[in-house]
């Protein structure tokens, strides 16, 4: 095991107990943080920890969670820069517990590999001493080499088999539900990164995942026409909610508990009672496909829009249809509600946004302007603002106290499918609108398009400041460095290409993957990019040298 822990496993196992468990809550809080920072900066205590029968990787990363940055608040000596070197380590512990679990020889390099990019003394003293690890054969590393730690993946859910298509996390975060094409749901839990256990019982694919705020029961529904609730205390299933006729699509819970409220293709919105298992009622009316649901934050009321060119309002407490918006002439593909309740936006084929009084149930105005139909809506959280997205390739901003429009935003040259919530998109995603990427200033918009092409946005006169071209194929994807100096974009013709955003020039362009680029970051510093590909790989480059540094395998299917 290594020097240190065959001198540990010689001694008594209560004396072993004692030393490795000795990070419990009420010694933390004695005043002996000193002792157990340097314990949790030991290299051999860390080591010793994950060999022991009775610990192990898990138990490691459950004592730096004894000793966290509140206790400065309390500690003096316990400084900023100790929080940080406890917090690096517990993150690359996170990042490497399925390794270890494995194959727990591993430490050494695992952490070598992660965190030799710190300059900080503790870290590189705890490094020197994982370095003379001699107990067994391992690789070490020579330079950072690994992922280091950072906000981001944590560690990596495996199971399904088939596609993953909703996922929902309990209010206390220590477990997430998944919900695959494989008819199955499955339950994790978020501090061990295990599978607790699997939910078998649909007949199809599982597409749409709710959990009950008290985080004891999930809502699942699928294909199969039904909904299943199920006890996460036990992992079985507690009834089956059957009525739709086709595939139920959206699942929500109010915030009781009580109920569930489903949607489904049979143009239907169901209301079930989660207590009795019974359906409550059913909400009819529209004679076509409802295409989007949207609830008030009190869930007193369910906004629905359909084909057949209206809204209705439903009144979740009375069960009853409250009023049914007409005034659009073709089908409401998007809906919005404003915080408050009092209002909803709505988007149409009718090249049309409409404002809503849900108090009256009247049409306050219709916003006009769009040459192509509307697609998507979205509302600012003070409820004073909404953003459309449409086919005529152009996304608009609207003032809904004046109900004018405050400017457009235009020059892509193809049409707009979705808006984000707020005043921008944040970088991503691989389909149009194919990315919108804002400086950390907020003076200014970057925005990758269907036409090849990048345009730079100063929304502040709301003017296109320039436009960036070299990309051969559609811009996938927009990232902009921490203080708004470059742009990174990833593009289907396999390249990534970085522009300094203050002459509008290319700078670098990067080149190594074999199909075309979905997503891309940067990392803090602005030092990195971090690119993901059709080719199912991931790919870090230096930006300071324009190279590769290495490339992350592993996944089967396409890096979205």
């Amino acid at each position: 095991m290594g020097e240190f822990a065959d001198k540990l496993a010689a001694k008594p196992l209560f004396y072993q107990r004692a030393y490795l468990g000795s990070l419990l809550p009420n010694h933390v809080k004695s005043g002996n943080l000193e002792k157990y920072y340097q314990k949790l900066t030991d290299f051999n205590f860390l080591m010793a920890k994950i060999q022991h029968p009775e610990f192990g990787v898990q138990a490691l990363i459950d004592d730096f969670n004894l000793v966290n940055a509140s206790e400065a608040l309390i500690h003096p000596e316990y400084n900023s820069e100790k929080v940080k070197t406890l917090s690096l380590i517990q993150v690359a512990l996170w990042m490497s517990a399925d390794i270890l679990d494995a194959d727990k020889t591993k430490l050494a390099e695992q952490l070598l590999g992660r965190l030799l990019y710190f300059e900080m003394p503790q870290i590189q003293a705890m490094l020197e001493v994982a370095k003379q690890w001699k107990a067994a054969p391992w690789l070490r590393p020579l330079i950072a080499c690994l992922t280091p730690p950072r906000r981001g993946l944590l560690r990596t859910l495996t199971g399904h088999n088939h596609w993953v298509n909703a996922v929902a996390v309990t209010e206390d975060g220590k477990r997430a539900i998944s919900g695959s094409t494989d008819k199955t749901l499955k339950v994790w839990d978020l501090t061990t990164g295990k599978e607790e256990f699997t939910l078998r019982g649909h007949s199809d694919s599982v597409d749409a995942v709710a959990v009950t705020p008290d985080g004891k029961r999930a809502i699942s529904g699928s294909w199969d026409s039904s909904l299943k609730v199920w006890d996460l205390t036990t992992g079985k299933e507690e009834f089956t909610l059957t009525g739709h006729t086709y595939s139920v699509n959206a699942v929500a819970v109010t915030a009781d508990g009580k109920r569930a409220i489903s949607g489904s293709d049979d143009n239907t919105i169901k209301v079930w009672d989660l207590i009795t298992g019974k359906e409550e009622f059913t909400l009819k009316g529209h004679s076509y496909a409802v295409n989007t649901v949207a609830v008030t934050e009190d869930w007193k009321r369910a906004i629905s829009a359909s084909l057949d060119k209206t809204l209705k309002v439903w009144n979740l407490t009375t069960r009853k249809e409250e009023f049914t918006l007409k005034g659009h002439s073709d089908s409401v593909n998007a809906a919005a509600v404003t915080p408050d309740g009092k209002r909803a936006i709505s988007g149409s084929w009718d090249k049309t946004v409409k404002v809503w009084d849900l108090t009256t149930g009247k049409e306050e105005f219709t916003l006009k302007s769009h040459s192509g139909s509307v697609s998507a809506v979205a509302i600012t959280e003070d409820g004073k603002r909404a953003f459309s997205g449409s086919w005529d390739k152009t996304v608009k901003v609207w003032d809904l106290t004046t109900k004018e429009e405050e400017f457009t935003l235009t020059g892509h040259s193809d049409w707009t499918n979705s808006v984000g919530k707020e005043q921008f998109i944040l970088p991503g995603y691989s389909d149009s609108p194919n990315a919108v990427a804002v400086t950390p200033d907020g003076k200014r918009a970057i925005s990758g398009s269907r036409d090849n092409t990048i345009k730079v946005w100063d929304l502040i006169t709301r003017k296109e400041q320039f436009i960036l071209t070299g990309h051969s194929k559609w811009v996938n994807a927009v990232a902009v460095t921490a203080y708004g100096k470059r742009a990174i974009s990833g593009s289907w013709d396999k390249t990534i290409k970085v522009w300094d955003l203050t002459t509008g020039k290319e700078e670098l362009i990067l080149t190594g993957h074999s199909n075309w680029i979905n997503a891309v970051a940067v990392t803090a510093d602005g030092k990195r990019a971090i690119s993901g590909s059709r080719d199912h790989t991931i790919k870090v480059w230096n930006l300071t040298t324009g190279k590769e540094e290495f490339t992350l395998t592993g996944h089967s299917q396409w890096v979205n």
